[in-house]
């Protein structure tokens, strides 16, 4: 059971930090390592973990989660005193953490400083998203579009309607069969993510946009997901079989219904050659977050010693 303050200061960050989210997509399986400056919470750190072989614990991200690591409050304070207080309370989020045999994250982008972890052993490769920090003027953000997205809107717009839905099970079928064109199974679980669903519409912070025919076929979705600031197009799903022009049409309407809420808008899933291409001729401002990883040599000697034990033909 999470503190009150605890709560109350993670209800101030991302959505993916929310214990709701994390109990939906790991349930029983993770904790938020915390700093205290006296009564005030002055960062947290939300982890998710698996337990392999009955001891050994893997800090790792959830299937249909993504941000997770520190959060360290603001500070106004000269720079010097900043990153001093930085490196102060990610030491002691680190060192609040339980022992792991490895670690992975993604650290949400306003982690602009990892140096302290480096010192701690752990490794960072640079990864990037998408982001349009500021959707109040929707004219300006059409004009910064790509000719060929604009094309491809206005001549979806001429056959489809962009309609706002409830039905995490059609959603989900259209996911299915995004993925089964390129022989692939979903990433996730459906039990995970119909879960998920039921915890996001409970906590009002899901939204399902889908371009749809006159016979009400959806061509085209996006699975929005909010917080206090921002929009994430959190999950995106087309039929491969129907007009290709619908997925620029769902995600200018995701991105006009974040302006309408004056929230900043994240475009997410921006790692493969051919969806960033797609996503950066929206215009959004590239923004870097970082990926860090870990491995506890010890640890996981043990682990492997044991793991061959147990599995003797493996």
């Amino acid at each position: 059971m999470l503190d009150h303050r605890v709560t109350a200061y993670l209800a101030d960050t991302c959505v993916f930090f929310q214990p709701w989210w994390l109990e939906a997509v790991a349930p029983g399986q993770w904790d938020v390592a915390v700093a205290w400056r006296g009564e005030e919470v002055a960062g947290v750190w939300p982890y998710a973990y698996k337990i392999r072989l009955g001891r050994y614990r893997l800090l790792e991200p959830p299937e249909l989660s993504f941000y997770l690591g520190p959060w360290i409050r603001s500070s106004i304070a000269r720079t010097t005193r900043r990153l001093s207080e930085e490196k102060d309370l990610m030491t002691e989020l680190h060192d609040a953490l339980p022992e792991f045999a490895s670690f992975h994250q993604w650290f949400h982008p306003r982690v602009t400083n990892w140096m302290p972890l480096q010192w701690k052993g752990f490794s960072q490769t640079t990864r990037y998203t998408y982001l349009i920090p500021d959707t109040l003027d929707i004219e300006a953000l059409w004009g910064e579009t790509e000719t060929n997205i604009r094309t491809d809107v206005r001549k979806a717009r001429k056959e489809l309607e962009v309609v706002e839905h409830d039905n995490a099970g059609q959603f989900l079928e259209l996911q299915k069969r995004t993925y089964a064109r390129h022989g692939m199974a979903m990433p996730f679980a459906e039990e995970t993510f119909l879960r998920l669903d039921s915890a996001c519409v409970k906590h009002s912070c899901r939204t399902i946009l889908s371009a749809e025919d006159s016979l009400g076929r959806p061509h085209a979705a996006a699975y929005l997901v909010s917080d206090s600031t921002t929009m994430y197009a959190f999950l995106r799903a087309r039929d491969p079989d129907l007009k290709r022009g619908a997925a620029a049409l769902v995600l200018w309407a995701a991105i006009e219904l974040a302006s309408s809420q004056q929230k900043a808008f994240e475009f997410m899933g921006s790692w493969e050659e051919h969806i960033e291409r797609f996503v950066r001729a929206f215009g959004g401002r590239q923004t870097p977050f970082f990926e860090v990883t870990k491995m506890n040599s010890q640890v996981v000697q043990n682990y492997r010693s044991l793991w061959k034990l147990t599995h003797p033909h493996g």
